[in-house]
């Protein structure tokens, strides 16, 4: 009995201890969890973009020939203007209406002449035919238009998006322009399409010349200044391979045709030279205007 009641005292002191502990640990382990839960929640809120500008469009100030559907390009820090072929990599984006946005970002002082560009994503955007009807899934880039796009080619090594409808010329024409060209006065049709925006580079010119070396594709641009088709690439290649295949063998046939005939008739030396003279010439001219011709190739 002694016993027994010698372990009822112990399991009572043994209960009272852990309730005691329970009592102080439990509102450390709360604490613990609380803080857990907001450094878990300050971590999420920290994961989510404290800046969405590059998310929706903004209000810029614009000049007098700026229109919706236009891409565009800054002046300055808050003036926006017609985006042209050779600034294609300063791209901003596209003009917008404004009640195709959502959300819109405008300065505190909300200047005249307002513009709404959108960065990315889907959008209405001005096209001409200047080098031939659009289809779906086409890449584009800036024509000789200001603001106004294009069907792409291996011919340019940017594009700014990509066509998710198509313009044929013939359907939706908004109206047309006269433009110069090698060819004379061309009339191109202008219209719109929905396009994918995005600035980056020309997937067709990276096929097209990844069969030609890229010293090739580096002394082809360098002797253009620009991007230079892959076509016109080969064809100047193989127009200077013909240029140095006539030269050499002018050369050669006149050197060894004269010290032939000098050996056989020495007294004649005078006039086989002068001859070799006037070979030499000739080849010099003729690889002069082989050079002239692939330059002409490349720039034009």
């Amino acid at each position: 009995m002694r016993m027994i009641h010698y372990l009822h005292r112990f399991t009572t002191v043994a209960g009272l201890l852990i309730l005691t502990g329970l009592l102080l640990i439990g509102p450390g382990v709360a604490a613990k969890s609380i803080n857990t839960s907001n450094s878990t929640s300050a971590a999420g809120s920290s994961s989510q973009p404290s800046d969405i500008s590059g998310q929706v469009p903004q209000t810029y100030s614009a000049t007098s020939k700026v229109l919706p559907g236009m891409l565009v390009e800054l002046k300055d820090a808050n003036t926006v203007q017609p985006l042209t072929a050779k600034d294609v990599k300063k791209m901003l984006g596209v003009v917008i209406p404004t009640a195709q946005a959502a959300v819109i970002l405008s300065p505190q002082l909300a200047p005249s002449g307002q513009a709404l560009v959108a960065t990315t994503g889907r959008n209405q955007m001005l096209v001409s035919t200047q080098d031939g009807p659009i289809k779906s899934g086409d890449f584009l880039t800036i024509s000789a238009l200001d603001g106004v796009a294009m069907k792409a080619s291996d011919a340019q090594a940017e594009i700014i998006g990509r066509a998710t409808t198509a313009f044929d010329g013939k359907h939706g024409v908004l109206g047309t322009v006269s433009l110069k060209s090698s060819k004379g006065n061309v009339s191109v049709n202008i219209g719109s399409v929905v396009t994918d925006l995005e600035l980056k580079q020309n997937p067709l010119q990276q096929k097209a010349v990844s069969y030609l070396p890229q010293f090739v594709v580096n002394a082809a641009v360098g002797i253009a200044q620009k991007p230079v088709a892959s076509g016109r690439i080969y064809l100047g290649v193989i127009l200077m391979f013909i240029t140095l295949f006539i030269v050499s063998n002018m050369l050669y046939s006149g050197v060894r045709s004269g010290m032939v005939a000098i050996g056989r008739n020495p007294l004649s030396r005078k006039s086989i030279i002068r001859s070799l003279a006037q070979t030499v010439i000739a080849g010099l001219i003729i690889f002069a205007g082989g050079v002239f011709a692939v330059y002409l190739i490349l720039k034009l």
